[in-house]
């Protein structure tokens, strides 16, 4: 089976594939994330001050590059997200503007778009209608992340709790329209794992606990430095 964990920032989706995998022995997939990208699509640049434009480009870097690695692991595996995030995180610019953080505390949309931001509203439309098809063709299931714990502030993540509920509805009203079957998970690490392998007949080839420890290490061995303090990744 093909199996999403979604959920958007600060759901501990990563966490969660890596420890998943780790107690099922499923393969996982994990797109590379934004801090990898940046410095050799956009180097010196800060998420938050992003373009329109450029932001559309991490979009296609970020889609084209999971739905390789996700061809290559054939029939059985778990993503970490799927491309439905990459698109409505655009949706959710389009609506609150390009950086997030500033977004009303309302969630209430913000005035009349420039130009440049109704071209940007409609190109990434046209991006929503290809990965819809995309991920309905791929996955059998989704497993969605309660969101149980704060935002991190890194300063990496242009974002805040009004906008993270929007894009988040979003995410479940368009995994209803698409009719993917999904299945709302929270509660610890440990609960976590054992809800999701039992919802589809996974058997355990590890405790829960030893699981949780691999995927903490690995976690930790992550490159957590901010975009713009990377050097350039060689073609």
């Amino acid at each position: 089976m093909k199996i999403a964990v979604s959920g958007t920032y600060s759901s501990g989706k990563t966490s969660t594939v890596m420890a998943l995998s780790h107690y099922t022995g499923i393969p996982r997939s994990l797109a590379r994330t934004v801090r990898e990208i940046m410095p050799q699509a956009l180097p010196g640049v800060r998420l938050a001050d992003v373009t329109p434009a450029q932001f559309l480009q991490l979009t296609l870097r970020r889609h084209t590059g999971r739905a390789v690695q996700e061809a290559l692991l054939g029939d059985d595996f778990v993503s970490d997200g799927s491309s439905l995030q990459e698109w409505l995180y655009g949706e959710g610019r389009r609506r609150y503007g390009m950086n997030p953080t500033a977004a009303p505390a309302d969630g209430l949309p913000l005035a009349p778009a420039s130009p440049q931001m109704v071209f940007f509203g409609e190109v990434v439309e046209q991006y929503g209608h290809a990965f819809k098809q995309h991920v309905k063709a791929t996955y059998d299931a989704y497993v969605h992340l309660r969101h149980e714990l704060p935002l991190a502030a890194d300063g990496h993540r242009p974002m805040n709790d009004a906008f993270r509920a929007s894009v988040d509805r979003m995410l479940l009203a368009t995994l209803e329209e698409l009719q993917i079957p999904c299945h709302v998970v929270g509660g610890p690490m440990a609960q976590r794992l054992e809800t999701i392998a039992g919802l589809f007949g996974w058997t355990p080839v590890m405790t829960t606990a030893e699981a949780i420890e691999r995927a903490r290490r690995e976690y930790g061995r992550q490159d957590f430095r901010m975009e713009h303090e990377r050097l350039p990744a060689h073609p």
